[in-house]
């Protein structure tokens, strides 16, 4: 039985202990509380207004402004807008690719289209799915296997190795030839759909079972896969195919008309060898090498649950079947903040991964451990440190954004330029400010090129990783 007490803190007064929480108790904490003056004001002003309102400390404020040693001289425009969805890993991923476009066809201005991406990976996750349920169909329905991949099964979060699944199958395209529909803007209605479908499907194939006929379970896959992809054409548009020929007409800064017949894979093909540095990959263990790009990245994460140096996989985790795992080189937040300063000076935009609703601002567009005084609003401190935080469910991976600026003092970086995907109303003009304490405790994830790691760091890559399940903090999809 639990020794659980409730008990008045003043040791001067005996409390008899008690499972029940006691109406006594309350009463005494009330008093005591309120006997302060300051609770007194606290009251007032809490109880009427947001907290983070009352309780942003000035010195933080004005700490905190958007002047940077170090900056991409050509940051990505516009600023972006995922509007109601959480496609924050899309749009993320394609202000980094879209930096290099600009340069090289010398624009004032272009976004690649997510909602085409966002169109596949829809696609490509509810195959996964399926197959994930054919695969396990020994499990218990009832298990939290089960359950867990039931959850959630199209969800729109994702990360940069499905990033690279995507582009390498399907390609990328200018938004103009598939902008935003209502639904991509606003995709909670179509995911609970696609979703109860997929459900629905789950309970079906394993009813078909391992002993069904010959090529039933791959038939009722076929057809709900069909019903899913006519909900995604009416819903988002008829997408283009990776090999269909699209025409981009458009001006240059200069005011000169250029005109591009290519595909969605061939303008992949052709303008991401640009983002990456090239480098290469050691021993082929990347792949995807040959060119240069996308595909060579790979993830650095910050997890002290976990060894240093030591490569992690989260099992069941992914969207294209038979398409690249999810992995990550554990290091620690120094090994992470030193290849993000190398891109920056380089002037490759940073695609990273962190917690952002923990101590942040959102019309600032501030992230930073001090900005809050909580201790002197409600008499409380907050003591767990990260590890303890992603043990107890308080901290994981929810956002996606870029690193675009670092101011470095005497050598260390003190502040980061951080590009959203919220609108120009959001923070300075869609940028936000993050100070490198809260880089420590609430960044998890930075994406490099292996140009600018160790050869220590690299060789990580060939290790047999460590398999986390996938209810794991660090399974969480940005």
């Amino acid at each position: 039985m639990s020794d659980l007490t409730l008990y008045d803190t003043d040791s001067s007064e005996e409390t008899e202990p008690s499972l029940t929480l006691k109406l006594e108790a309350a009463t005494k904490w009330e008093a005591k509380l309120l006997a302060e003056p300051k609770n007194r004001l606290a009251l007032a002003a809490l109880s009427t207004h947001a907290s983070t309102a009352i309780l942003q400390k000035p010195s933080a404020l004005l700490h905190d402004t958007h002047v940077f040693s170090d900056q991409i001289e050509l940051e990505g425009t516009p600023v972006t807008n995922q509007r109601s969805s959480g496609r924050c890993w899309l749009f993320a991923s394609t202000n980094v690719f879209r930096v290099p476009i600009i340069k090289k066809y010398k624009l004032t201005g272009f976004e690649l289209s997510q909602n085409y991406l966002f169109f596949w990976d829809k696609l490509e996750k509810a195959n996964f799915f399926l197959e994930q349920i054919i695969d396990t169909q020994e499990e218990d329905l009832d298990g939290r296997l089960i359950q867990y991949l039931l959850q959630s099964p199209v969800g729109d979060g994702g990360q940069w190795d499905m990033v690279v699944n995507l582009v390498e199958k399907y390609g990328l395209i200018p938004q103009a030839f598939y902008p935003d529909s209502f639904n991509s803007k606003s995709s909670g209605r179509i995911n609970w759909l696609i979703t109860a479908k997929l459900r629905e499907a789950a309970l079906t194939l394993r009813s078909l079972g391992v002993s069904s006929k010959s090529g039933e379970l791959e038939k009722h896959k076929a057809k709900v896969l069909q019903e899913i992809y006519g909900i995604l054409v009416l819903s988002l548009g008829v997408p283009p195919k990776p090999d269909d020929t699209f025409t981009w007409n458009f001006h240059d800064k200069e005011g000169k008309f250029r005109s591009i017949t290519t595909t969605p894979l061939e303008f992949y093909k052709e303008n991401t060898g640009t983002v990456s540095h090239g480098a290469g990959v050691i021993d082929g263990v990347l792949g995807g090498g040959d060119r240069g790009g996308v595909a060579e990245r790979f993830s650095l994460v910050n997890d002290p649950r976990n060894e240093y140096n030591r490569l992690l996989t989260v099992e069941r985790l992914g969207n294209v079947v038979g398409g690249r795992g999810i992995k990550y080189i554990n290091v620690s937040t120094d090994v992470m903040k030193s290849a993000a300063i190398a891109m920056i000076k380089a002037q490759r935009p940073v695609f990273f991964g962190c917690d952002v609703g923990k101590f942040a601002e959102g019309s600032k567009g501030i992230m930073d451990t001090n900005l809050f005084d909580y201790e002197l609003g409600y008499n409380v401190t907050l003591d767990m440190n990260k590890a303890e935080r992603l043990r107890t469910g308080e901290s994981s991976m929810t956002h996606a954004m870029v690193l675009s600026g670092v101011n470095v003092v005497d050598g260390k970086p003190t502040k980061w330029r951080v590009e959203n995907s919220w609108g120009a109303e959001s923070g300075e003009k869609g940028y936000w400010l993050m100070s490198d304490a809260w880089f420590d405790e609430y960044c998890y994830q930075v994406v490099t090129d292996p140009a600018f790691v160790s050869k220590e760091v690299l060789n990580v890559l060939k290790q047999d990783p460590i398999s986390l399940p996938i209810w794991d903090p660090m399974g969480s999809l940005a």
